[in-house]
């Protein structure tokens, strides 16, 4: 079975539900779809403080900067949910539609790596994104949007590295060596308005905002979302199954 960890935001909600039935829509293999929720991740030691800014803005009170999801560092919890294990598991963005299987993505993790994801070169010129949230940029932005991660290669985020190390060395896997990079093709995480149209996108990642937002109706595969949406079916999530697993 394959095990999928997708950020939640309560203000995302319709977004994960789209990108979980993406995910089961082209799934060839079972696939356990947990959700990153911040109230029950604090349950388990998540413990990084944040306060809300008057406008409506979370800032991080390790370093300062605005972040615009509540799991902006939580991502970096997987290999701690894992239990460390000498396996792989996915993370994504909310803000995904999946065109492919996820099981393909799989298959193209080649050789012994501690984290696979795509190598954007990506400095956004935006200032805001999604509701208004302040844009931030920083060394491999995206790279940590979509990734596949061995757990057992990642035992240096405990739960007290994530939630005290500043989220520029997070979001940097400042831990990790240059060599315990591989690389995927950047289909697997084709950023609207940003790649290449020519390439034929598996993942596709509305950095910005999701179709449902005001001005991104007409966006790059906003059609397809919307009928994503429209014929997602009930959720089999029920519960975060993850949580259960930990307490096994």
């Amino acid at each position: 079975m394959i095990t999928c960890y997708i950020g939640y935001d309560p203000r995302d909600d319709k977004a994960f539900r789209v990108c979980e039935a993406s995910i089961r829509k082209h799934a060839t293999e079972s696939v356990r779809i947990c959700p990153l929720k911040e109230n029950e991740l604090r349950k388990l030691g998540y413990g990084r403080p944040y306060f809300v800014a008057a406008n409506g803005q979370m800032v991080d009170a390790i370093d300062a900067k605005p972040f615009s999801t509540q799991f902006s560092f939580s991502r970096f919890f997987v290999p701690f949910l894992m239990g460390y294990a000498d396996t792989v598991a996915v993370f994504c963005d909310a803000d995904m539609m999946w065109r492919a299987d996820i099981a393909e993505l799989i298959d193209s993790c080649q050789g012994d790596k501690a984290v696979w994801c795509v190598q954007h070169k990506h400095s956004p010129t935006e200032e805001t994104k999604m509701d208004g949230m302040q844009q931030t940029r920083y060394r491999r932005k995206n790279w940590s949007s979509l990734f596949v991660c061995n757990p057992s290669r990642n035992t240096f985020l405990t739960p007290e590295r994530v939630s005290e190390l500043p989220g520029t060395y997070l979001h940097g896997f400042c831990w990790l060596k240059d060599e315990e990079f591989g690389a995927l093709p950047e289909a697997w995480n084709w950023l609207v308005g940003t790649s290449p149209p020519e390439i034929d996108a598996k993942v596709v990642h509305w950095t910005l905002g999701t179709p449902d937002f005001p001005g991104h109706e007409n966006d790059a595969y906003a059609k397809e979302w919307r009928g994503m949406w429209n014929n997602r079916g009930s959720s089999e999530l029920e519960r975060t199954m993850w949580t259960q697993d930990r307490e096994a």
